[in-house]
């Protein structure tokens, strides 16, 4: 049926946007009534069996012998597997080939698996692995990234930045700090564990349901284990019950043992770890050792600066190459350094192998930054505030970071005044100030501090994506991407962009599973990049379907392309208004092609791992946060008074979505600061490896006042709609936490002397502070 109009209302387009309106999650729904299915929800097929994994009790050791028959004669065993059983490669590493998936002679940490256990349920297979009898030669172990350096341990060569005349700068300046400081890793705490379900399929074939960040790699590393072909691997991934970078390189393991026992059994094969196992197996964020030297004038400007940062990789490299380059990149975080030396070892130790974690690097560089400049304005008796804004980038000048990019969209300075004056920051100050005069249990901090965060993969190659989109003859819509979708809202988000670009309504378009077999060779989800690719790639690909069904229709109604409007689910032509959906049948009976591929590569980046320089990213995010806190100086027990923070995010794509993750993130990154201790006993154990031992930030660690406002701004590059990503830095935002806590300890000795404090920020850390504050050390 077509309706006349006597004219094309060009405001009826406008208010049919779909994009930067605020539709609820997709899946969130289903969330609320438990219908969501994850890989552990999928309905079993026929045969199913289960997987555990034997773990190594040993930090370091030779294996002198193992007898696994005990674990072959219980009850329920059907197999046992070992590095014998691999038929191609015993590797999970993402980028070196340094990470078995069977330890082969040799363990180099606690809870690496030495083998799988495959029985007909999850609960036997468990208590099978318990049963091997395994005689080791315990070798010398290093737990530490300190003891590492010392002893030049490292996964990877070292990485090295240099610019200008650091050195020559710190010896000439007139005032000079040097220190050291430390921040622990973190466990990314997924709600849903690590999980393959594995497939066995015609000639050899294996599908693979994997709750991962990255099933392209997923799809290789399982096909090497196999030694077939990529494409007799298939991997898919309707959602994860969360991600964080946990699941980016470290769902290899699973994925490959689970294929593995699937081809070899003829059956279909579940590995899903209990949360303990899961905890003692998986890499973490990468804790880091700093000794840092800055030089600086008496207004604070920063003359000169050097850090030698050393990352705990943990035994393997896994992908702390990216992720020192990335926290390389961000020593700088909003400031300008003309003169500074950056140095960044990977040190092997014999604990899990760390590996992403949101941020990836970004806020272990920026981190200590943050934390030198307030020591700076303690030292001077000037604000830090004010040493901040003094030391930001510039626009015109003062524009160019370490490595060698240029800064083109610089907001930082307008962004702080705006969130500085929203807050009353400097009214506050007094009032802290004032309470810590009058109060000697009880002391207040208070800090403000920014954020400048590059989006962009380090390595250029992973700056592409794929998308599939599919118009049926009834006018609905199936979207394809490479992207997954771990509860960050990114399907949401890619039917917004799509639904809007075929001038649709939201309840038109659907996200389908990320699948192997039809957007191939993808890129992780991961570097904040999953709504800048994926949007990209299926905007591409709704535009041409789009521009197929505009060249048909104008034809058919002898009018000009460019009269051919779309929105609403109607397509306008003239005066005349059409349904979609009756438009796409006419063009299907005309043989129109109604589906596309999409394609994306962002344009403009380079990099030399070599030399550190280059254009890695394609833009910056800024972000700014201010937290009061308030300690106790009995206990070294605090609370969080109140947080504001102020983020940019472009034009965004999905408001409520966007401002959801900003919140997200600043208690996430909170708990990395204050709460969240990984803490190994001497013989190598991992202690804090169950929800009873590690505490992630619960809503009595949430402020009362928690405001949360995005930022008025459009990205200076054509993003998807202008819009600038969201996952990772806000995760920045909450320095301010912890340099406020810093504040108040520091105020116990009247700011006469700096903080001693490293992350994370628990109650013991800080009254040890307190001491050392009131007494000296």
């Amino acid at each position: 049926m077509s309706l006349h109009t006597d004219s094309l209302e060009h405001d009826l387009l406008y208010d049919a946007r779909q994009v930067g309106v605020s539709p609820y999650h997709e899946s969130a729904v289903l969330h609320l009534n438990g219908k969501a299915i994850y890989t552990d929800d999928i309905p079993e097929s026929q045969g199913t069996l289960h997987i555990a994994l034997g773990l190594s009790s040993q930090a370091h050791a030779n294996i002198l012998s193992m007898d696994l028959q005990p674990v072959k004669a219980a009850k329920g065993v059907v197999a046992v597997l070992t590095v014998a059983d691999v038929p191609g490669e015993n590797n999970c590493g993402p980028v070196l080939h340094d990470d078995p998936l069977f330890a082969d002679g040799v363990v180099h940490y606690v809870g690496q698996p030495i083998f799988a256990v495959i029985a007909t349920s999850h609960d036997l297979a468990r208590r099978a692995a318990r049963l091997a009898n395994i005689e080791y030669e315990t070798l010398p172990a290093i737990l530490t990234a300190k003891e590492a350096k010392a002893v030049g341990a490292s996964v990877l060569p070292p990485f090295n930045l240099v610019r200008g005349n650091p050195h020559e700068k710190l010896a000439s300046a007139p005032h000079r700090l040097q220190g050291t400081f430390e921040c622990g890793g973190q466990e990314q705490f997924y709600l849903e564990g690590q999980i393959s379900y594995a497939l066995p399929q015609d000639d050899g074939a294996v599908r693979i349901y994997c709750s991962t960040q990255h099933p392209t790699e997923m799809q290789m590393l399982a096909a090497r284990a196999l030694n077939v072909s990529t494409h007799k691997i298939e991997v898919t991934c309707r959602r994860m019950g969360g991600g964080f970078g946990g699941k980016e390189s470290q769902s290899a393991l699973y994925a490959c043992v689970a294929a593995i026992a699937a081809q070899k059994l003829h059956r279909p094969i579940k590995l899903r770890l209990d949360r303990e196992d899961d905890m003692t197996i998986t890499g973490k964020r990468h804790g880091v050792y700093y000794e840092w030297d800055i030089g600086f004038d008496s207004e604070g400007h920063i003359l000169g600066a050097h850090v030698d940062m050393a990352l705990n990789a943990g035994y393997s490299a896994d992908l702390s190459g990216p992720v020192a380059t990335r926290a390389v990149c961000h020593f700088d975080n909003a400031y300008y350094l003309e003169h500074v030396a950056i140095h960044a070892l990977c040190a092997r130790t014999n604990t899990q192998s760390n590996t992403a974690f949101r941020g990836f690097g970004g806020p272990q560089g920026a981190l200590v930054m943050e934390v030198i400049l307030d020591n700076i304005g303690r030292h001077l008796g000037i604000d830090p505030l004010l040493i901040r804004q003094r030391n930001f980038y510039g626009h015109e000048d003062r524009n160019l970071t370490p490595y060698g990019q240029v800064v083109k969209d610089n907001v930082i300075d307008t962004l702080v005044a705006q969130l500085s004056e929203d807050c009353r920051y400097h009214e506050r100050r007094q009032a802290v100030l004032e309470f810590n005069k009058h109060n000697t249990i009880l002391k207040k901090g208070l800090a403000l501090t920014p954020v400048k965060f590059g989006i962009s993969f380090n390595f250029p190659a992973f700056n592409q994506a794929g998308a599939l989109v599919h118009v049926y003859r009834d006018g609905s819509v199936l979207v394809n991407h490479g992207g997954t979708e771990m509860g960050q809202g990114l399907n949401t988000k890619v039917a917004q962009v799509v639904a809007h670009e075929l001038g649709l309504t939201l309840d038109q378009v659907r996200c389908t599973a990320t699948d192997t077999s039809k957007v191939a060779n993808t890129s992780a989800t991961a570097a904040s990049t999953g709504s800048d690719l994926n949007g990209m790639a299926a905007q591409d690909a709704a535009a041409q379907v789009r521009a197929r069904l505009t060249e048909f229709w104008a034809t058919l109604q002898q009018l000009q392309p460019e009269d051919i409007h779309f929105a609403k689910g109607m397509v306008y032509a003239g005066s005349l208004v059409t349904p979609f959906a009756e438009v796409v049948e006419q063009a299907y009976l005309q043989r129109v092609q109604l589906w596309s591929d999409g394609f994306y590569a962002t344009p403009g980046l380079h990099w030399d791992g070599i030399k550190m320089t280059g254009n890695p990213f394609y833009y910056f995010s800024y972000g700014a946060a201010v937290a009061e806190v308030v300690l106790d100086t009995l206990t070294g027990e605090w609370s969080l008074l109140a947080a504001d923070a102020l983020h940019d995010v472009g034009r965004s794509l999905n408001p409520a979505l966007d401002i959801g993750q900003v919140e997200g993130a600043f208690i996430q990154g909170m708990g990395w600061l204050t709460l969240e201790e990984l803490w190994w006993d001497k013989e190598g154990r991992l202690r804090t490896h169950a929800p009873s031992t590690y505490k992630i930030p619960a809503i009595r660690d949430c402020p009362e006042h928690f405001s949360v406002k995005l930022f008025d701004n459009q990205n200076v590059q054509p993003s998807i709609h202008r819009s600038k990503a969201v996952g990772e830095p806000p995760l920045l935002l909450p320095f301010c936490v912890f340099n406020a806590l810093r504040d108040a300890v520091a105020s116990t000795s009247n700011y006469t002397r700096q903080p001693t404090l490293n992350a994370p920020a628990t109650p013991e850390a800080i009254l040890a502070a307190v001491e050392r504050a009131q007494h000296g050390s």
